[in-house]
């Protein structure tokens, strides 16, 4: 986990990703906020780009892949296995099953979008300050190999 790499917003949704554009604004984070519309996007970036993102945000129900076929995508892939980027899925609602789903395939966390900006701008905050203090395996990668 990179604290200072982008976060991956993946949000098909104008209405919403003007809101969390606002958001993120407003807590003023150094971290770059990097949206896509699209699962397999977002996924082709994480694979070939070689910044390692801070933390993934993704939607439920999207166009081409989902999020939990995007999850179970990268969960499988051993190479971002290893990258422990942390993946949220931040969706309209949390129906049991789609909880329960989400954690059988080792996501890190699930949040329903608040209703205000108030309450969307303490999430976002809550969600970032959390990962920020956190530590992940990734981050002794680079010594382990020396």
């Amino acid at each position: 986990m990179q604290k200072s790499g982008p976060i991956i917003i993946i949000e098909d949704d104008s209405d919403d990703q003007e809101l969390l554009i606002e958001t993120f604004n407003s807590l003023n984070y150094p971290n770059e906020v990097i949206f896509f519309s699209d699962g397999y996007q977002a996924l082709d970036f994480i694979v070939k780009t070689d910044v390692q993102p801070f933390l993934i945000l993704s939607d439920i129900n999207m166009p081409k892949i989902n999020g939990f076929e995007l999850r179970k995508k990268i969960h499988n892939n051993e190479e971002l296995k290893i990258r422990c980027i942390p993946y949220l899925f931040f969706t309209t609602g949390a129906q049991r099953k789609a909880v329960y789903d989400a954690y059988a395939m080792s996501a890190q966390g699930f949040f329903v979008k608040p209703s205000s900006m108030e309450a969307l701008r303490n999430t976002i905050r809550k969600i970032v300050e959390y990962w920020q203090e956190c530590y992940a395996p990734s981050q002794y990668i680079s010594q382990d190999l020396h």
